[in-house]
């Protein structure tokens, strides 16, 4: 699996931020555009709701289980956020499996 998460987090960071980058080349970093942008539909809406609940899930799942289990750096996987989701959930569970086959089980 830890294959499988590498190249997701490969995927996810590269997939969203080629999505992102001509519009910041051509913006800049323009939140209030990138806001009305992101909710001028209703689609558009639901798509950026269902990703920040999903940021949060992912947030909680770091913090509660990265602790449970002893892990170290869980900041790493957090940063992941400032890509996305798209990188955060893949690279925390790829540094979830590397610390468990390390035999870092944590409190079960």
């Amino acid at each position: 699996m830890r294959a499988v998460y590498a190249l997701l987090c490969v995927a996810g960071t590269l997939w969203p931020l080629a999505q992102f980058a001509p519009w910041l080349g051509e913006h800049g970093l323009d939140l209030p555009l990138l806001i009305r942008q992101a909710t001028a539909s209703p689609v558009a809406a639901f798509a950026w709701s269902d990703v920040l609940v999903s940021g949060a899930v992912v947030v909680a799942l770091i913090l509660v289980e990265g602790r449970r289990l002893g892990m170290r750096r869980l900041w790493l996987p957090l940063l992941g956020l400032g890509v996305g989701v798209s990188l955060a959930l893949p690279l925390f569970l790829f540094l979830r499996e590397r610390h468990l086959a390390a035999g870092g089980h944590g409190r079960v």
